[in-house]
């Protein structure tokens, strides 16, 4: 984003004199706002990170210019990807490699990598950026690793092909979701043990917890639903299904799913339905539903939470959707099969 400044030529221009006698005419409160904007205007600018699973890379958007701005080879087959609460690090699972690696946000270079188990694909974040918890499909195991000694501390037990995970902000619980258990189980993360289990609609998919932890939004993939739980009763309190007009159910698959830190909207990603579904975060209603890209995935907020960012799996783009107005606004082309998303302020 280009810097805001006052030069010579347009403050003689202006005002018909030259750069230094204007500057004595202007009260510091004026040069003050102005350097003010120029720095707000350039802690706008973000990055967007796309894993992209065929291409064995990373891509890496400008969303503000709306443009890719270059990819990075990144081991094979790249799926989920985090970035760390101090933005500094972006954790990435390449699947085929087995392993979870650990990349410099700025330079883009492999710093480490870490010991995820057998095919990682989803994994989580604690708050405090101390602990991840990786989703291993084919053994039906949680894998619990402590970041900075790179180690893996524990393996925990789930239903059959886990694979959507999450942690709650509050760093009370750790949520895995089991695609053919249909279950969503509990896990306490200071004894990394599962203290209750909640049967859901077949194939959840994803899950998200509000920003006060009270919530919990899961994904049904193959019942085209979205569940609300209570995180106190561990229970669904309503259970939201969507219908496109034009669209056959089958093609409804909801994967990602996305809560507003103020809890106002939420939204879900509908897979070969190309939409994103608008849910009103108060009255469970939905809203709207937005064309974007082709058998859309996963979706990130912009730091300000002006932008959604949605992956396109098969018509190789992001959509950027702006949701002061609740319209996609454009596609930016980024490589086979985009998968994951994470955004750098």
């Amino acid at each position: 984003m280009r810097n805001t400044f006052v030069s010579r030529n347009a403050c003689e221009g202006d005002f018909s004199r030259p750069l230094a006698q204007w500057a004595t005419k202007v009260a510091p409160t004026a040069v003050f706002a102005i350097l003010s904007i120029a720095f707000v205007a350039n802690a706008q600018a973000e990055t967007v990170f796309v894993t992209l699973e065929k291409d064995n890379a990373l891509a890496v958007v400008d969303p503000i210019a709306g443009k890719l701005i270059k990819t990075v080879e990144i081991g094979q087959r790249p799926r989920g990807i985090a970035i760390s609460p101090d933005n500094k690090f972006l954790y990435v699972a390449t699947s085929d490699d087995n392993t979870i690696k650990i990349i410099d946000a700025e330079t883009l270079k492999a710093v480490g990598q870490l010991p995820s188990g057998e095919d990682p694909e989803t994994f989580a974040i604690n708050p405090a950026g101390d602990r991840l918890y990786v989703s291993n499909e084919d053994d039906s195991l949680v894998t619990v690793i402590d970041i900075a000694d790179k180690k893996a501390v524990k393996q925990i037990k789930v239903g059959v092909e886990p694979e959507g995970i999450t942690a709650s902000p509050d760093n009370r619980w750790v949520v895995s979701a089991s695609e053919t258990t249909n279950m969503v189980h509990w896990i306490d993360p200071k004894t990394n043990t599962i203290v209750e289990n909640t049967l859901v609609d077949p194939r959840p998919r994803s899950l998200s917890f509000t920003a006060d932890s009270q919530q919990l939004w899961v994904t049904s993939e193959m019942a085209g639903t979205l569940m609300v739980l209570d995180v106190k009763t561990k229970q669904i309190i309503k259970t939201i299904p969507f219908d496109v007009q034009g669209v056959t159910r089958d093609k409804i698959q909801p994967v990602g799913v996305a809560i507003d830190k103020d809890s106002k909207r939420g939204y879900v990603a509908l897979g070969p339905a190309n939409r994103v579904a608008v849910i009103n975060a108060q009255t469970f209603e939905v809203e709207n539903y937005l064309l974007v890209g082709q058998r859309v995935w996963n979706l990130a907020f912009s730091p300000d939470q002006k932008r959604l960012y949605t992956t396109n799996g098969t018509s190789n783009d992001i959509s950027i959707i702006d949701l002061d107005s609740q319209k996609v606004t454009k596609s930016v082309g980024v490589g086979n099969y985009p998968w994951g998303v994470a955004v750098k302020p």
